[in-house]
């Protein structure tokens, strides 16, 4: 399935889930879950999301390298500094966390369904294949963060 490694966009596999999320939702309306406080969890993910995202490409800008998930080899250094302390892919995360905010409001138990099929999309077909390009472009550095630092959070 290489055919798939690094040409989606990660935001374009994030709508695309989101609106599978949405679509299924509507087909099973039964199945809707009554969460306390749905949208204070849902404003909480979602702003904790957006900074996530800001986080990782402000620090990819201050280091000058690319932000462009499409193009790994074309990473001029290895961010970790910032929110790359802690994790390897914030920005994915945040990802991650808007689809959860987005689930909370829909409070339907089959979009949930989506969480871990955009974190088996993303761990598959954009970061093992973003960390072979790291690790063939710096090696044993890379590595060395790897090992330090977890790939989500």
């Amino acid at each position: 399935m290489k055919v798939l490694e690094l040409k989606i966009p990660p935001i374009i596999i994030m709508a695309l889930i989101g609106v599978i999320m949405w679509f299924v939702a509507t087909l099973v309306p039964q199945l809707v879950l009554v969460i306390p406080g749905q949208f204070i969890l849902a404003a909480i993910a979602g702003f904790t999301s957006i900074a996530l995202i800001l986080a990782g490409a402000i620090a990819f800008r201050l280091a000058g390298t690319t932000v462009n998930p499409m193009q790994p080899s074309n990473t001029s250094s290895i961010v970790t500094r910032g929110i790359y302390k802690i994790s390897r892919n914030p920005m994915y995360a945040g990802f991650l966390l808007l689809l959860l905010s987005w689930a909370l409001l829909l409070s339907n138990i089959v979009s949930f369904a989506g969480l871990p099929v955009f974190v088996w999309y993303m761990n598959r077909f954009q970061i093992i294949p973003e960390e072979q390009a790291l690790i063939a472009k710096f090696g044993a550095e890379y590595i060395a963060y790897a090992k330090n630092v977890r790939r989500w959070l």
